[in-house]
């Protein structure tokens, strides 16, 4: 969240290959945040020796977002682009 924080979201997406979300966005300090972005880049922040997953490579929605719920992160639904 802090690269996103710091690149902004359109440079974010272009460099991981991500698109803005369309409904499930991840809450976190008052901002909101592409809840799939972000789950397919932790993992390069997890396992430094990993790469970042692929927009492709994984599903969105509501498996990331049970799986953000599950680490304590809050999930806002909404059709607002972020």
């Amino acid at each position: 969240m802090a690269e996103y924080d710091r690149i902004g979201p359109e440079s974010f997406f272009k460099k991981y290959g991500y698109g803005p979300a369309k409904s499930y966005f991840l809450s976190y300090d008052g901002r909101l945040y592409a809840s799939k972005a972000i789950d397919g880049v932790a993992i390069r922040y997890q396992d430094p020796g990993t790469s970042p997953l692929t927009s492709a490579s994984f599903s969105g929605g509501k498996p990331v977002m049970k799986k953000l719920r599950t680490l304590g992160f809050e999930i806002v639904v909404t059709t607002q682009k972020i």
